[in-house]
């Protein structure tokens, strides 16, 4: 939650299109190393993953280029102001894929994902306060088209956050 640097997958590579590239044993060692710190240097990875600092370069170049991972500051929402976070489920009349990328285009929405089951999209939003939370959901998402209803689950104390799933 508060490390900075993490490395995690990119949104087009968690979907199961079966396009994904082939990533090998010293890439996801790669991959680990960066999650454990973003901004540990290459010629201590090389060292770890048995690669010159160069090989290490170029292969993390091609997991960005490729969307395999992404090498951002993940912030703890509440020390930089948002004081409100939620779970939404949402369910769509229709096509799922126009209300999806609404939500994708909003910027309190942090996570957006279609699901079977109870609702067709999952998504996950970070507000300053309770006052914005529900201008968010009243305003702006239930009055989009083609959503038929919300079910709000708000965070009350979050135990885990962790970005470490990605070698495992």
């Amino acid at each position: 939650m508060q490390s900075e640097g993490v490395a995690s997958r990119s949104a087009d590579s968690r979907t199961n299109s079966g396009s994904s590239p082939a990533i090998d044993a010293v890439s996801l060692a790669i991959i680990e190393q960066l999650q454990e710190d973003g901004r540990r240097p290459y010629a201590a990875i090389g060292k770890a993953v048995g690669l010159s600092e160069a090989a290490v370069r170029q292969r993390v170049q091609k997991l960005l280029d490729q969307n395999v991972m992404q090498i951002v500051a993940v912030t703890d929402p509440l020390t930089v102001g948002f004081r409100r976070q939620a779970m939404l489920g949402i369910n769509v009349e229709g096509d799922v894929d126009p209300v999806a990328d609404a939500l994708t285009a909003m910027p309190e929405c942090e996570y957006v994902v279609m699901t079977a089951g109870s609702f067709d999209l999952m998504v996950e939003v970070v507000c300053e306060d309770d006052a914005h939370l529900l201008d968010v959901i009243n305003k702006r998402i239930r009055t989009l088209p083609g959503v038929r209803s919300t079910e709000s689950f708000v965070y009350l104390k979050l135990k885990k956050q962790t970005y470490m799933w990605g070698t495992r």
